[in-house]
């Protein structure tokens, strides 16, 4: 248990690091475009055509550019070297799925056309409680409480079998078959794809803090050109 709590502690120091080098990088390139005679900030106020507003909307366009770009190339490479990796049958993602929505909620989603919600109810059920849930692994249940996460749910597949096997492997759904798409997730340390997690952290977390910011600036942009 203190194991786990270590490595979130440092997760979330390392991102801070990171959320603040990327926040340096972002602010670089809008001033990169800045007219020589404006001081004022990006999310300032301009009148419309003026100098200032044609250069958020240049700053827009390079955002929603750069966003769709850094998306897509460190998503492959996570993705590329995932790859090399092949899962070795430990049962962790059939018996332990944590979602923060209840089983009414993404019932609701799905109905909805939400498609991961689909795939989800479609594949995983309810524990019938967390005490039974916590015979499964009980140092992340221990892990979620400490963090004083009150609202989350336990699934798990009710297909596997006691050797941890799918009977319908070959058809799986996607969400099975794109397990684990996350590095920053915890995973078990006998899941075969935990040195796959080590190595490809540094880049998740980059990737997150990058879009988490551009998104910012797009949100606050797109607000103040269309007032």
């Amino acid at each position: 248990m203190a194991n786990l709590q270590n490595k979130l502690e440092a997760t979330r120091l390392e991102y801070r690091k990171v959320f603040s080098k990327t926040v340096e990088e972002v602010a670089y390139i809008i001033d990169k475009l800045r007219p020589i005679d404006l001081d004022e900030d990006i999310l300032s106020n301009f009148a419309k055509n003026s100098s200032g507003f044609v250069w958020q909307n240049k700053v827009l366009d390079l955002l929603e550019n750069k966003l769709e770009e850094i998306i897509s190339d460190k998503t492959n490479q996570i993705l590329l070297e995932r790859d090399k990796y092949k899962c070795m049958g430990c049962g962790s993602c059939c018996r332990f799925a944590v979602s923060e929505f209840s089983q009414e909620e993404l019932q609701f989603k799905a109905q909805q056309g939400d498609k991961i919600a689909i795939e989800f109810v479609n594949t995983f059920v309810p524990y019938n409680s967390i005490d039974e849930a916590r015979k499964v692994f009980p140092e992340y249940i221990e892990l979620l409480e400490k963090e004083g996460c009150s609202d989350f749910y336990i699934y798990h597949c009710p297909k596997v079998t006691d050797d941890n096997r799918c009977p319908d492997y070959e058809n799986r759904p996607k969400i099975c078959r794109d397990f684990p798409d996350n590095p920053v997730a915890f995973l078990p340390l006998k899941c075969s794809f935990a040195e796959w997690k080590l190595k490809s952290k540094s880049v998740s977390l980059k990737l997150s803090a990058e879009v988490e910011i551009i998104d910012f600036y797009i949100e606050k942009l797109k607000g103040i050109l269309n007032r």
